[in-house]
Parts: C-alpha cells; structure tokens; sequence
C-alpha cells in the first residue's frame, strides 16, 4: 500500500506542477495589473514542446543529453519519498534527509555541468550563478533539516514529521526557529524573487537552458515547476505535518491528501505574494541576502545545544 502511496504522490506533484506554474504566473499579472495568461498555459507550452524536434549544439556531449531526464527524475524520486499525505514515508529508504539532500543537489550539479559542457560560453555562466545559489542556500538547510533530527531523534524524514505533529520534539523554541529558517531557506530553493530563474531568455540564469529544445527543454521546464512543489512539500511534510493520515485507511489517507494539498496552496500563495513584492537582486550580492538565513539557521541549533 504504501508503494501505491508513493507513485501517487509523484505522480500527483508532477501532474498538478504546471497548474501551480500557472496560479503564480495569473497572481503575479494581477498584481501587475495585467490580465495575463490561462493558468494551464504551462501545460500547452509542456505539450508544444514535446512535439517539436530537438535540435542539439555541435559542441555539446553526453552530460548535455543526460541533464533533463537527472534534472526531473531526482525530483520525481524525492517526492516518492516525502510523507507528504501520511506521516510515515511511503518509503522509507528515500525519505532519509541525507538522501533527500544527496538528490536535491543531483540536479544542481548536473544542471550546471551540463550548461559547461554546452558549446556557449553563455550558458556557462548561467550554470555558475546556479551554483553559487546553490553553495548559499544549501548550507542552511543543510543545518535546519539536522536541527529537527536531532530534536526528533531521527533522520528520517516520517519520524520527524510525527515528532513534530505530535509535538514530542524537543527543544521546541529551536524547533520554531529551524521552521523560519527552513521556510525562508526553501523559498530561496524554490527559485523565487530575488532569487528567481529568469523566464525572459536573456536573464543570465536562463542562460543554461539556451543549448535546449524540443522534449528536453519541456523535461527541464517540467522539472523546474515540481521543484518548486517539492521544495514546498518537504518544508510541509516536516514542520506543518498537521492533519496528515497516521494510519493506511483510505479515509485517513483522504483527509492527509485534502490537508496537503491546501496547506501546500496556501505555502505557494504566500510565496507568490512574497515574490512580487520584491525586486530582482544582481547575482554578484546574493550573499547580502542569504546571510541572514544562514544566521537563523544557526540561531536554531544555538537553541537546540543549549536545551531551549
């Protein structure tokens, strides 16, 4: 049963991120006064996409072609894993927190060798910026992720969620903070303002995907929209585990689906709001930003050390 679960839940992300694409995309023009675009326009993009002939750089080898289906597979397989409808991982071997890591920074790193080992020099330095993302945002999750383990006495990931839905972690001050921190490390790993990857073709982080086209730009578009749930979805499964289903019943199993998919609307709606309430920061002062997570972050294992 709880294989069934976890292919359901892959599935379900990898279904409804065009839709989630598309709600942010309808808020932000009408924040901007503007009517924009039908919410399901991310899928006839998708659809057109894998329609269309791939058309491959002369230059480009074999990490070129591997990128996209790494790039949308390692997050297909961390949401297979993430007790998102049960508090319990579906299964039990991905939804360790250091596998969980290990295969959310797969897709970083094939990102950008992928954009090196493209013929451009463009793509090159939007594979650059990825990684300096990376190396600023992952160290505090990093540290968060292992904060709730420790106070719930466990990596995995269902453990931690039942820990803290059931209140028995301790201590529960640095269990709060590390929710902050992990809130605001996740909405700088989901790729928002300031953050952001550019959807115009000339902003320098969209530059990786210029060596792309046809049925590989659409896996990679893909898999850009189910990071963002997944990213979304771990920060729900560990500190909003609330009203998740304990048991396999499928009522219970019913009610967790319903609860994930509102508390994750209202995750992503915060998020939307958020992001177009701010401005695009130059990739060189990034750093300015993330310090201040990375000090909450540390604020909470302070908490954790001293018992608090």
């Amino acid at each position: 049963m709880t294989i069934i679960v976890a292919i359901l839940q892959a599935v379900l992300l990898v279904t409804l991120a065009p839709l989630f694409s598309g709600i942010t995309r309808k808020i932000r023009a009408k924040m901007h006064s503007r009517k924009g675009t039908s919410i399901m326009q991310d899928y006839y993009d998708l659809a057109k996409l894998w329609r269309r002939c791939e058309v491959k750089e002369g230059g480009s080898g074999i990490i070129s072609r591997l990128t996209p289906p790494i790039f949308l597979g390692s997050f297909i397989l961390v949401a297979a894993g993430l007790p998102l409808v049960m508090q319990a991982c579906p299964v039990p071997f991905l939804g360790d927190i250091i596998t969980v890591l290990y295969l959310m920074a797969l897709p970083r790193f094939m990102f950008a060798l992928g954009s090196i080992d493209s013929a451009g020099s463009y793509t090159a330095i939007g594979g650059v910026r990825e990684l300096l993302v990376g190396v600023l945002v992952e160290p505090s999750l990093i540290l968060v992720l292992f904060v709730a383990a420790i106070a719930a006495g466990s990596t995995n990931l269902g453990i931690m969620a039942n820990a803290v839905g059931t209140l028995q972690a301790y201590p529960f001050v640095a269990i709060v903070v590390a929710g902050v921190a992990c809130a605001m490390a996740c909405y700088i790993e989901m790729g928002k303002l300031p953050f952001d990857l550019a959807e115009a073709e000339q902003e320098i982080q969209e530059g990786p995907l210029a060596a792309y086209s046809g049925p590989s730009l659409a896996m990679i578009k893909l898999g850009v929209s189910v990071k963002q749930l997944v990213v979304a979805s771990l920060f729900v499964a560990i500190f909003l585990p609330f009203g998740a289903a304990t048991t396999a019943a499928p009522l219970d199993l019913l009610v967790g689906l319903v609860s994930f998919l509102f508390k994750l609307l209202i995750v992503m709606l915060i998020a939307s709001v958020i992001e177009n309430s701010v401005m695009r920061a130059r990739y060189k002062y990034l750093g300015r930003y993330t310090w201040f997570v990375v000090g909450i972050a540390s604020l909470s294992l302070v908490f954790l050390v001293i018992g608090i």
